[in-house]
């Protein structure tokens, strides 16, 4: 591929201006363009982010030969559709997270994409965040041994307004954990260890306020290596600073206790505690996301962020909610 990777945005929202703001550091090989099906819109997230083009609506961004890589940045209701059209029209592709809503769209988009030979890669920015690969380092380096807990926490009180698309669960695929919390279970379910048991808690929905959807969950999991865990998971409960809060891996021979954001890391075993930061420059991970795009596109190869690994955390996902149904709830 000659040149930097011309991608156009599907969709001109929020989460198009965060990726947007992070792709500024990689100019010289990403240059960027917007489409909206409003075109004053996309005119005007291209003057912002000093974009190349903006389309009048997605079909004239699908239908540019410019065009080698599209980012699905809609919501999840209107995925599926745009990521066939997308490798029908030869383009590589990021979708969004949560990708799809049920493992059978995940397996029609796997035989599209092979068709096509063009890279999908799922937009799991935690997965690249320096916090994640610390974490991944020290458990694989053995700094704590055999893990026997892991325990996760992300509360934070962060309502939506009445006429936010997450209300309508049609358009987001399922409540704010499917929609949100999704990030979470995926580094949960990254460390290493795979999870293979999990069930979920849910506790009673709040009737308050704008935001109507259920907001909180609690899983509770086992690993292959013997382990078990939980992640606590809210949107409605006050945290210290708008969202600082500690979780733990604890093993035979020490324990590592992180702030769940990615600030810092302390690895307690034999010897010293170290303290690690794994680092603020790319702490969501989205610049080392974007660079891995970039070199599947360029060796052919599958990105880290790969459909099948989206699709083992869409089966947990099966899993906990089966398990709602379960108990009733």
């Amino acid at each position: 591929m000659p040149g930097p990777l011309r991608i156009a945005f599907l969709g001109c929202g929020f989460i198009t201006g965060v990726h947007s703001g992070h792709l500024r550091s990689l100019q010289t090989d990403v240059v960027c363009g917007y489409a909206s099906r409003d075109k004053t819109r996309a005119d005007e997230y291209r003057r912002r982010y000093a974009g190349a083009v903006a389309y009048d609506g997605y079909d004239a961004a699908l239908a540019d030969p410019a065009v080698d890589a599209v980012v699905i940045a809609v919501p999840p209701a209107f995925h599926l559709d745009l990521t066939l059209r997308a490798l029908a029209a030869g383009k590589h592709v990021v979708v969004e997270k949560p990708a799809f809503p049920r493992l059978e769209d995940y397996a029609t988009v796997v035989e599209a994409r092979d068709r096509a030979r063009r890279v999908v890669l799922v937009g799991e920015n935690d997965h690249y965040k320096p916090l994640a690969v610390c974490l991944r380092r020290l458990v694989a380096d053995g700094a704590i041994g055999p893990m026997v807990f892991a325990h996760f926490t992300t509360l934070v009180k962060r309502l939506k307004a009445a006429d936010d698309w997450r209300n309508d669960e049609t358009m987001a695929g399922g409540d704010a954990f499917f929609e949100e919390g999704i990030h979470w279970l995926h580094l949960a379910n990254s460390l290493g260890p795979a999870i293979t048991d999990i069930y979920g808690f849910r506790p009673s929905g709040s009737t308050e306020g704008p935001d109507r959807r259920r907001k909180s969950m609690m899983l509770s999991f086992r690993y292959d290596n013997g382990a078990v865990g939980s992640l606590y998971y809210s949107r409605e409960i006050p945290s210290l600073l708008k969202g600082l809060r500690l979780s733990k891996l604890y093993g035979r021979h020490g324990i590592i206790t992180f702030e769940s954001n990615g600030a810092f890391v302390v690895a307690r075993g034999n010897g010293f505690p170290r303290l690690v930061f794994p680092g603020f420059r790319d702490i969501r991970g989205y610049r080392a996301m974007y660079r891995d795009f970039l070199r599947a596109i360029r060796d052919g190869a599958a990105p880290e962020m790969s459909l099948e690994r989206a699709i083992a955390d869409q089966r947990l996902m099966d899993k906990i909610y089966a398990s709602l149904e379960h108990t009733g709830q």
